[in-house]
């Protein structure tokens, strides 16, 4: 599936992209669950997870501050009524949604796994609004386990640079999971959301801003600034 790229983005390379970038990403602002996964406590990541899904940063800080001063914990938020979540929540996208399945999940931890957030991948996707993406990053962030979270910065910048050759988030994850460093795993995810956020971003990137240009194939980039 990746063989195609293998001789120009190999994992020499891949180590000088990774220094670059975490010189880089110093000065751009890291990704809010990543802010929120410095006090090293999962229940914080997954929820703060599930606030950030198609939500931007900055409502998800905000929505993630005000939940977290109501209920801190599993118990405290199960003792909130979905109204109480909505309103503290809003207005992430799917505020409704999410109030919901934060409350029903909370249930589920204390019934099931005694209030601990699991730190196994397959255990949290058994979570109702858990996928891949949310089980990795609380995996990786709240527990430092071999999780690799790949969302859509980290699938198209994968792509572009030729790293991997997939046709979705999964396939990306699996195909990092061969050929990816393991000591990079955890910050993978972090460098090039603040990457794919700022330069490498969907549609028309700052291909002459980007500092791993000479790394990159640039596939699928049909216009860049």
């Amino acid at each position: 599936m990746i063989s195609e790229y293998d001789d120009f983005m190999d994992n020499k390379n891949i180590d000088k992209v990774i220094s670059i970038l975490k010189k880089e990403v110093k000065r751009l602002r890291v990704p809010i669950v990543t802010e929120v996964s410095w006090d090293k406590n999962p229940f914080h990541v997954l929820i703060s997870c599930i606030l950030s899904l198609r939500t931007k940063d900055a409502t998800t800080a905000k929505a993630f501050e005000r939940l977290n001063k109501l209920a801190d914990t599993p118990q405290k938020m199960v003792k909130l009524s979905t109204k109480q979540i909505e309103k503290a929540i809003y207005p992430v996208g799917f505020y409704k949604t999410k109030a919901k399945r934060i409350k029903e999940m909370c249930g589920v931890l204390i019934e099931d796994y005694k209030g601990r957030v699991p730190d196994d991948i397959d255990e949290l996707l058994k979570l109702k609004g858990v996928g891949r993406k949310t089980a990795n990053l609380v995996v990786a962030l709240g527990y430092g386990g071999d999780g690799i979270c790949v969302d859509t910065h980290v699938h198209r910048i994968s792509n572009r640079l030729g790293y991997v050759k997939t046709k979705n988030p999964y396939e990306t994850e699996m195909a990092l999971r061969r050929k990816l460093p393991k000591k990079y795993w955890i910050i993978y995810n972090d460098l090039l959301v603040a990457w794919g956020q700022n330069i490498c971003v969907p549609i028309s990137p700052w291909c002459s801003r980007c500092a791993i240009r000479k790394y990159c194939r640039r596939v699928g980039v049909v216009r860049s600034r």
